[in-house]
């Protein structure tokens, strides 16, 4: 998802282009989202605005100093620290949107009206978002102060239009034939917020942007290795179906409380790849200085200490999530500021 290449790969977190879901009778009507509990007519619940949905992310976003990325903040200038706390913001919501419950749903909701209605706050979340560009006045806190982070920082549209898209994705697409049709979705899901943390940094270049996307589609692989377990309890599979093919995997063999030699096998073969492009990203820090150097060598720490917990586990993330220390990501921090990559 979306916050995962914000928080790094220990944290939590991301789509095709037809939107097209089924519809509920009782969705409300662009800029029109109903309170819960309100209703559109007899007998019917009207689906929860927006705004509802918003109040319990922002919550969230404002708990988040104990979490990975909020805490390297601490060392970065006010002004940035602002400007990604505002994107942090709009990423966790968006996530919220996608995957958390909405308030005022009805808890028996089935699956069709559930993913109707994700879909529906998705699309006028992306409406407020269009009017920070049109000249309007976004409704919502978060986009109100992500307003200001666009202003200052000259961002464009596209990375959070991309966001947005990848949630709706997540609600389309369960399972990912090829690992070029995954790749895409990380271009979704995740790039667009290492390209957000370039304009705020001051340092977005076109040769910065793709060094930028290697290191964050490495990130949202990494979260993805490490959550298998927790992906497939909730329906999906994010690894390619034809690498579950070529190993002799099942997703039987993914549901099992522990993983067996082929899944193992399986894993290697993907941490790898995602190491070699982490690697391949990693460049970017040695093109910085100062406190930018360092925001993005946290990144780079974070992904590589997450893909080295999950060799530590013996490449089983099925039994439990890697997750890696403190010490070890600072250690990789240290590592990756001084060498430049």
């Amino acid at each position: 998802m979306a916050g995962g290449a914000l928080e790094g790969p220990a944290g939590d977190s991301g789509l095709d282009e037809d939107t097209a879901g089924p519809t509920a009778g009782t969705l409300p009507t662009p800029g029109t989202a109903a309170e819960p509990g309100e209703t559109t007519g007899p007998g019917e619940t009207a689906a929860p605005g927006i705004a509802v949905a918003a109040e319990g992310s922002l919550a969230v976003a404002a708990k988040a100093s104990g979490e990975n990325f909020p805490v390297a903040l601490r060392v970065l200038p006010g002004a940035w620290r602002a400007h990604l706390m505002a994107l942090y913001g709009f990423a966790r919501l968006t996530d919220d949107l996608g995957d958390e419950p909405l308030p005022g749903l009805p808890s028996d909701a089935d699956a069709e009206t559930v993913m109707a209605t994700r879909l529906k706050l998705l699309d006028d979340l992306q409406q407020d978002v269009a009017k920070i560009y049109d000249g309007g006045q976004p409704e919502l806190p978060a986009i109100q102060a992500l307003r200001k982070t666009v202003d200052e920082c000259g961002i464009p549209r596209q990375p959070w239009d991309d966001l947005i898209q990848a949630n709706r994705q997540d609600q389309l697409v369960k399972r990912y034939d090829t690992y070029d049709d995954l790749k895409k979705y990380c271009e979704l899901s995740a790039n667009p917020v290492g390209q957000a943390v370039l304009y705020i940094v001051g340092a977005a270049t076109p040769e910065r942007l793709l060094l930028s996307d290697s290191i964050c589609t490495a990130l949202q692989l990494a979260e993805h290795w490490q959550d298998v377990a927790e992906d497939l309890a909730n329906g999906r599979i994010y690894l390619p179906l034809e690498d579950l093919a070529s190993f002799g995997v099942t997703e039987a063999d993914l549901a099992q409380p522990a993983a067996g030699p082929a899944v193992i096998k399986l894993m290697m073969f993907e941490t790898g790849r995602a190491r070699q492009l982490l690697n391949e990203g990693a460049p970017l820090i040695g093109t910085l200085r100062g406190a930018a150097r360092l925001a993005i060598s946290g990144y780079v720490a974070g992904g590589r200490a997450a893909l080295s917990a999950i060799a530590k586990a013996g490449y089983d993330t099925l039994r439990q999530t890697p997750k890696p220390g403190k010490v070890a990501t600072l250690t990789n921090m240290a590592s990756c500021y001084v060498r430049g990559r």
